[in-house]
């Protein structure tokens, strides 16, 4: 997925098979959470290289706020957790070709995505914003008309900075794109504001911000296969219950430092 219409298309293909696929079957699709209640373990996604909300730590652990999301969730549900860490462009291909049962890394719900896949909360809310570093000059949107912008490959930022005509160098993860943004091979960066900024300032990065005045604030949900409205409502209820006795609270405050839905 490198544009925003290799995405679509890649998803709108794989999500037909999928439904094609379940379309014979539907009696069987709304019992998936029995199935994975026969085995005991839920598979949740991501991509492991979005620090604080999930890395891998120096004890080769994947961490932080999105897995200690999605392993309370599963607990409540009577799950353990098993964390697979992926390529983020190639996300929603693998929750679509059965490699694990949820996506719990951060994804931006879009009306796109969710034509393929079904989406648990929102449980949390950022923005988009732009980074640079100090004097660069970079201060709105014209100005990234004539500089290089990083961005991370297959996030939705991706596509909007193609859309605006950028000069869009893509990369892996948030690490990796501060790094270039520090060394000076990008101008500037696009990212979710909060991870950016916990992420900046934990690196000790001076820089210098601006949030996108064109997009409102978007809501990070947890994707899963489409047909499957009993697992669905369960992890609704699930972090619901999280977010009312205060759970959720904790779990953001020590992560992220603040509540953050």
């Amino acid at each position: 997925m490198t544009d925003r219409r290799s995405f679509i298309k890649t998803a709108l293909i794989m999500g037909s098979f999928a439904v094609s696929g379940l379309s014979l079957a539907a009696p069987l699709a709304a019992e998936e959470l029995d199935t994975l209640k026969e085995k005991g373990v839920m598979r949740i996604a991501m991509s492991g290289a979005y620090p604080p909300f999930n890395f891998v730590s120096d004890s080769n652990e994947v961490v932080g706020f999105d897995p200690a999301i999605g392993t309370e969730i599963n607990k409540r549900i009577g799950l353990e957790t098993e964390i697979v860490t992926t390529a983020w462009d190639g996300i929603i291909g693998g929750l679509l070709a059965n490699k694990y049962d949820a996506i719990v890394g951060s994804m931006t719900i879009t009306d796109e995505r969710a034509e393929v896949v079904d989406f648990v909360g929102p449980y949390y809310t950022t923005g988009r914003a732009i980074f640079s570093k100090p004097g660069s000059g970079i201060a709105s949107l014209d100005d990234l008309k004539d500089v290089k912008v990083g961005v991370t490959l297959g996030e939705t930022h991706e596509a909007w900075a193609k859309e605006k005509g950028y000069k869009v160098r893509t990369y892996k993860g948030l690490p990796e794109l501060l790094l270039e943004l520090e060394n000076g091979r990008v101008d500037a960066i696009v990212n979710d504001s909060i991870a950016a900024i916990l992420a900046l300032k934990e690196n000790g990065y001076e820089y210098e911000m601006f949030n996108d005045p064109e997009t409102e604030p978007f809501g990070a949900g947890i994707a899963i296969r489409k047909n499957n409205p009993e697992l669905k409502a369960a992890m609704q209820e699930a972090l619901d219950a999280m977010m009312e006795d205060g759970t959720y609270t904790a779990i953001a405050e020590e992560w992220i430092g603040e509540d953050i839905r």
